[in-house]
């Protein structure tokens, strides 16, 4: 995958994640969070998802930006 499709996937990932874990944060963090989990979640479901293609690697970032932001709430936003 190209570092324009994964910032691309990543930046979507962050605006879902954050809105399902109803946080506010700015758009620099948000594509952050994004595309950290993108980094996290895609290469670990493309790991072990790998006949699902693609669709593997947009839910591997919702969800690696989804831990993220739970892991942010938890330990750095007291």
């Amino acid at each position: 995958m190209s570092i324009v499709a994964l910032i691309i996937i990543g930046a979507a990932a962050g605006f879902l994640a954050t809105r399902m874990m109803r946080i506010e944060a700015d758009i620099i963090t948000t594509v952050a969070i994004g595309i950290a989990g993108a980094l996290i979640g895609g290469l670990v479901l493309r790991t072990l998802l790998a006949v699902m293609g693609m669709l593997s690697g947009l839910v591997g970032a919702v969800l690696g930006a989804l831990l993220l932001i739970w892991l942010w709430q938890k330990y750095v936003q007291k």
